[in-house]
């Protein structure tokens, strides 16, 4: 390794990937610093879902829209399977096919259509809740396998773009014009610190103005039922989760209806998203639930709304729980922040559980703001 870096990221993680190809793609030279041997945190415990729709009006869905088309060219680029296409939310209520109809009439619903339950069940045979009324079927949303995709992203940056990996190495702190780590220090011309929910190694001053906190999650991962998903699916009660939804008239009704209905899996932070592998095993969540410093303890009752939710739903009879885990990533009084310390610092934070379908919106921002300068060399 010789002579400065144009380009530092320190994390690994999915938003810490985006910004050092995006870097890597117009010229510079990047090197990526984390602290452990290979991702093991919020970026490999999710879905691996690339959601636009229902994302929040505001710069979240834009950002959504512009990250999907980048992870389209990167999964096919670097060799990443795309496990399925688009979004089936599900609506089981004649309140929530209100709230479905209100949202299509939004520009945030272009290319979505509704479909009557004969029509769905026509393309997804295994939804079998008798209350169910209709379902948007959304066209925008991919999926990939994230504790796959993740380390092949990383590779492929390497092999494609020649970007430096410092894997395990901890960054302590930032100097002038370099990187500080327990081991030395290494030269860099920008730096964009990408640490996930880690508010307090780097610059811990930035994080405290948003009131940042710890969000767990729990999510399962399922035996092959012995069918194919066509598109990842969701209930109703992502309505009242997903900011997008809230455009709607209708949705604060839902959101009354379902505090009634669904007491239990509201107070869980529980909405319902099933998704599959090539392998055929399905992933299936999740809950929320949030502290400034969460533990790592999985309730089993949650566990069971979750499996009695996903069961109600879509035909599992043949399916049995594999693995089950706990995730945890940030949240904050925004959905992202990208702030720049310096001219040459900007600290990069997904504070919304939506990484893997903002983070290279989020790049895109975030190497704006700190105006790079021309590469070297």
């Amino acid at each position: 390794m010789s002579g400065a870096f144009d380009v530092a990221v320190i994390g690994a993680g999915v938003v810490g990937l985006a910004h050092a190809y995006l870097a890597a793609k117009a010229g510079y030279r990047v090197v990526v610093f984390d602290r452990d041997h290979q991702a093991n945190g919020a970026s490999v415990r999710n879905f691996g879902f690339v959601t636009v729709t229902g994302q929040g009006v505001d710069q979240t869905w834009d950002r959504a829209r512009r990250s999907r088309r980048h992870w389209a060219e990167v999964a096919e680029a670097a060799s990443i399977p795309v496990c399925h296409r688009g979004l089936a939310m599900l609506a089981h209520s004649p309140l929530a096919k209100t709230v479905l109809q209100e949202f299509l009439a939004h520009p945030m619903a272009e290319g979505c259509e509704l479909l009557d339950p004969d029509a769905l069940r026509a393309r997804l045979p295994q939804a079998i809740d008798p209350a169910l009324t209709a379902a948007l079927w959304s066209p925008h949303e991919l999926r990939v396998d994230s504790p796959t995709a993740i380390p092949r992203f990383a590779a492929w940056l390497a092999e494609r773009w020649g970007v430096t990996f410092l894997r395990p190495v901890a960054v302590t702190g930032i100097g002038r014009n370099r990187v500080l780590h327990a081991g030395g220090e290494v030269p860099a011309r920008h730096v964009i610190v990408c640490a996930g929910h880690d508010y307090r190694t780097l610059y811990p001053e930035v994080f405290e103005r948003f009131a940042p906190q710890e969000c767990k999650l729990q999510m399962l991962r399922l035996t092959d039922p012995g069918w194919r998903l066509p598109a990842a699916v969701m209930s109703d009660l992502g309505l009242v989760r997903y900011r997008g939804y809230r455009v709607a008239p209708s949705q604060p009704a839902l959101a009354g209806a379902l505090a009634q209905t669904a007491a239990a899996e509201l107070a869980a932070g529980i909405h319902l998203i099933v998704v599959q592998n090539q392998d055929g095993s399905l992933v299936v969540g999740d809950s929320h639930a949030y502290a400034p410093t969460v533990d790592d303890m999985a309730d089993e009752a949650v566990d069971d709304l979750i499996l009695t939710l996903a069961h109600r739903t879509l035909d599992l009879r043949q399916s049995r729980v594999l693995n089950r885990w706990v995730g945890v990533y940030g949240s904050a009084t925004v959905d992202a922040l990208v702030e720049r310390v310096d001219e040459r610092i900007a600290v990069v934070a997904v504070t919304s559980g939506t990484g893997a379908s903002t983070a290279f919106g989020l790049a895109e921002e975030a190497l704006a703001k700190i105006k790079l300068a021309p590469p070297v060399g």
